[in-house]
Formats: structure tokens, C-alpha cells, sequence
């Protein structure tokens, strides 16, 4: 995969005097030249409103528009293009349907099965909907080698769930959870199932079909796309039958000064001026994810996590979190040192112009389970290499040297 790096300018820059390596992919993405060009393409050729125009720049405008669209569709297996709609990234994918799906379909009692590996972006929205109308929520609990496992969701499986919401794969752990084996056995006893794709997306081959979610929740900038924009989709039948979730310009078909009448989907849930560019420089990121092929850059991922925990190993006093087995994690892992903050750690790395995450990760509530305070997240991607690995353990081995 080492070719690929002439694709991201960004690489080649230093960092503190040294050369950058970048290993905070779960929060964000770097951008190939193709994506950046793409966008400015856009800016300088095509734009205009979508939608709205019968002149030329419009119409080729609403053609990128709804080309991205279909583009998207095809590389997470959608039924069809009318089920992808534009949001502004997986956080307000998800708080749509807390906000105008659970309460049409679940009442006061009912229960909403979350887990405990959630970022806090597939808590909150639920914690509040929750409270709205009366219902619960209740956790599945991850393993001692942070999984989740079919047998553990079936003791949490009760007549009162009416919806699971769960990341396919954790931001902190690594872990891949079974999504279609969930989905099938919510499926049977009559259980939706809403999926945060934002830490899968990037890293696995998706189809949602296959998969047999209801809902799949992801963002652009964590898939080599730009910021502020991300994808929510669901299956037809529950887009025909959801309320919109903003009123404006764009999403109706009729207005009258008494009531209005909605368009058709997707179009009536992107209310509004859309963001094109952004719609665009998506579809664009995953042509060049499909054209390197997600089979391909999987491999090379499990190959550096393979590297990277034999390396970490060797590190005394490591606690490292999550599976231990490359294969059932994404490209990321965590861990922390007793009596030493991730901080000070990511500090001395960011010295030797190595970025990496640490705190949190919008994960307290797991943090506090695990009763640790925070830790490090080294995150890579399918431009990273073995050599960068190196650099990191070496550093992280210094950082050692200086704190301890």
C-alpha cells in the first residue's frame, strides 16, 4: 500500500522538525489529491444550487449532486440511491432517528438496547428520546477481550426491546461487533436495528443488505472525504413513513399558506441548500476506496495491527484494551500505563511529529467501566506503513524514558 502516499500531500510535511506521522485516523481521515480536486473542480466549474435551476450550471450541479448519491448507494450495497440521505455526519444521522422515529414507534416502557462500547454519539440521542416518552435503555456488556458476543445480547433480548442501536465497530477498542448475527436475531423477534457505521465505513466492506440492518449511520471525513457531511440510510418502507426532520425550501412539493405537502424521498429530509461539495468530494472518496478495494486495504490494516501488538508487548507496563486477535479489530488500538496520563504521553509523541489521540475518545462511560482515566488511540490507515510503526514504539519507549 506504500504507493498510495503520493496520493495525500499532507504526508510530506513536518511536524516539530520531524516528519509527520499520522496515526489519528478513527478521528479523522487525510484526504487524497483526487478527493481535494474533485471539490475545487466543483467551486470552480459547476457550482450552483441544486435542484432549483433549469440553466446549465444547475443541472450539472444536481447531476454531481445525485451522481454522489448513487455512488454512495452502490459501495454499502443499497437497495437504491432514494435510500441515502445527506446529513451533515453520523452524529446527526443518528439523532434523526431519535428525534422523529422513535417516538412514532416505540412508547413509554419500551426499551432501547444499547452497548457498552458506545461513543457518546449513540448514547445521548437515545438517553434524551428516552426520556421524552417514557422508555428505557438498557446496556449489552462487552467481554474480558472487549467483544460482544450473540449469547450476551440474547440474555439482553427481552419482549420490551423495539430498537438496538450499535456501533459496528468500537472507536476505543477496535472491536468489530457481529452486526448481521444481531440483526437476524433482533429481526426475528420483531427488533429494529440502527448501526454506527462512522468506525466501519472506512475499514470494512459494507452491504447493508447483507448486513439486514434497519438504519446504517456513517461519515465522510473519517473515509478520506471532507468534513460536514455523512450518510444516513435506511430501508424505503421506513423512509416513506418518517416524518422529515427539518421544514424549508427544497423538501416540499406543495405550499399553500394554511399547510404544505412534502416531496418525494430523499429529497424531503434534505431541507435546505445542500452540501454539494461535500456530497461530491464523498462520492469521490469512495471511488478511490472502491478502485484500491476494501479487501485490500483490510488486509494491509490487520497486517500493521498484527505488527503493532507484537511490538507493544514488549513495552513494560503496557495495559493494552480491546481483542487481542488483529482480525477481530478495525485499524486502531488503545491502551494506557498506570500513574502516567495519555496526555503526557501523546505530548512527548507529538515532539517527534507523531500524532496519535488520547483521552476519552467520546467514550466515558466505557473508560469508567474499564476504571481507567483515558488512553492513548494509535489509529492507522491504509497509508500508513510498518516503518511509521516503528517510529511510534521507539517514541513511545522515550516518552517512557522521560515520564516514569
Amino acid at each position: 500500500m506504500k504507493d498510495v502516499r503520493k496520493d495525500f500531500p499532507i504526508l510530506n510535511r513536518t511536524v516539530n522538525g520531524s516528519p509527520l506521522i499520522y496515526l489519528d485516523n478513527a478521528a479523522t481521515s487525510q484526504k487524497p489529491k483526487e478527493v481535494v480536486d474533485k471539490i475545487v473542480e466543483y467551486y470552480y466549474k459547476y457550482n450552483s444550487n441544486v435542484h432549483r435551476g433549469i440553466h446549465t450550471l444547475s443541472e450539472e450541479s444536481t447531476e454531481m449532486y445525485e451522481g454522489a448519491r448513487k455512488l454512495i448507494s452502490d459501495f454499502i450495497g443499497a437497495d437504491n440511491p432514494r435510500e441515502i440521505l445527506f446529513t451533515k455526519g453520523t452524529t446527526e444521522s443518528l439523532n434523526r432517528i431519535a428525534e422523529r422515529w422513535v417516538p412514532a414507534n416505540l412508547k413509554r416502557g419500551d426499551v432501547i438496547l444499547l452497548s457498552d462500547l458506545e461513543h457518546h454519539s449513540n448514547i445521548i440521542p437515545w438517553q434524551k428520546a428516552a426520556e421524552r416518552i417514557g422508555a428505557e435503555i438498557n446496556y449489552i456488556n462487552t467481554d474480558d477481550n472487549g467483544e460482544i458476543t450473540i449469547e450476551e445480547v440474547k440474555k439482553m433480548i427481552s419482549d420490551k426491546v423495539k430498537l438496538i442501536s450499535i456501533s459496528h465497530a468500537s472507536n476505543v477498542l477496535g472491536t468489530i461487533v457481529p452486526i448481521k448475527e444481531i440483526c437476524k436475531l433482533a429481526h426475528d423477534k420483531g427488533i429494529y436495528v440502527c448501526v454506527d457505521g462512522a468506525q466501519a465505513a472506512p475499514h470494512l466492506k459494507i452491504n447493508v443488505q447483507s448486513l439486514g440492518c434497519d438504519f446504517y449511520a456513517f461519515s465522510s471525513h473519517k473515509m478520506l472525504g471532507p468534513m460536514g457531511v455523512g450518510v444516513l440510510w435506511a430501508k424505503e418502507k421506513i423512509l416513506k413513513e418518517l416524518e422529515p426532520y427539518e421544514y424549508g425550501g427544497g423538501m416540499i412539493d406543495e405550499v399553500s399558506f394554511k399547510n404544505a405537502a412534502w416531496a418525494e424521498i430523499p429529497i424531503r429530509f434534505e431541507a435546505g441548500t445542500p452540501n454539494v461539495s461535500g456530497a461530491v468530494g464523498l462520492g469521490a472518496a469512495v471511488t478511490y476506496l472502491s478502485n484500491i478495494g476494501m479487501d485490500n486495504i483490510r488486509n494491509h490494516e490487520i497486517e500493521l495491527s498484527k505488527y503493532l501488538l507484537e511490538g507493544l508487548k514488549e513495552i513494560k507496563g503496557i495495559n493494552i484494551i480491546g481483542p487481542r486477535e488483529a482480525d477481530k479489530r478495525t485499524g486502531l488500538i488503545s491502551f494506557y500505563f498506570l500513574n502516567i496520563h495519555s496526555h503526557d504521553i501523546a505530548s512527548v509523541l507529538n515532539t517527534l511529529g507523531i500524532a496519535v489521540r488520547s483521552g476519552y475518545h467520546c467514550a466515558m462511560p466505557l473508560h469508567n467501566k474499564l476504571n481507567i482515566p483515558s488512553t492513548v488511540r494509535v489509529s492507522y490507515y491504509l497509508y500508513n506503513t510498518k516503518e511509521e510503526l516503528n517510529t511510534l514504539l521507539n517514541g513511545i519507549k522515550k516518552a517512557l524514558d522521560i515520564l516514569s
